[in-house]
């Protein structure tokens, strides 16, 4: 069941978008502190799958994504505190930090077999996610989809980075 917009709106929208932000901000800034280093002098020299997008690509992918992210997380800010709601936050911030853990454990542990685990780790967080907002607010669950989506893909990429240099 989803609430609709004129009902049970609590938090401000000003205050809601700063507190959606918050964690697509934290896990950038942390998410580039283990990666960027990381990239030049240790990913450069990896084999790679054949369908590995070119560095470029992962920027604007990220970007958009986090922005769909934080529309989500807002859309949930929103509404009325109640039980499903305060899991619906708890799912979505679960799932930041398992993103966040990510970039540690395949950039700055250089451990794809780690990151692997993480990342389906993560797959499963966001899918959670998504069930949790659908119970909500039916657009914030379908924000998340490109993200699940794009998961699923890194997934792959990490899987197939670990093949091919384990």
């Amino acid at each position: 069941m989803s609430v609709s917009e004129s009902d049970s709106r609590q938090t401000g929208p000003g205050v809601a978008a700063l507190l959606a932000a918050g964690p697509e901000l934290v896990a950038l800034a942390l998410g580039n502190i283990a990666t960027l280093p990381n990239i030049p002098y240790w990913y450069a020299f990896l084999d790679k799958p054949p369908f590995n997008p070119p560095n470029w690509v992962f920027a604007p992918v990220w970007t958009a994504l986090y922005c769909l992210m934080g529309y989500a997380f807002f859309r949930i800010l929103r509404l009325a505190p109640t039980p499903r709601r305060r899991g619906a936050i708890i799912a979505f911030l679960t799932q930041i930090a398992v993103n966040i853990a990510w970039s540690f454990a395949f950039f700055g542990a250089h451990n794809p077999f780690l990151g692997l685990l993480v990342v389906l780790a993560l797959e499963g967080a966001i899918l959670a996610c998504i069930r949790r907002f659908a119970r909500l607010d039916r657009i914030a669950a379908l924000c998340l989809w490109p993200y699940a989506a794009w998961v699923a893909f890194a997934a792959l990429l990490n899987a197939g980075v670990w093949l091919l240099n384990g």
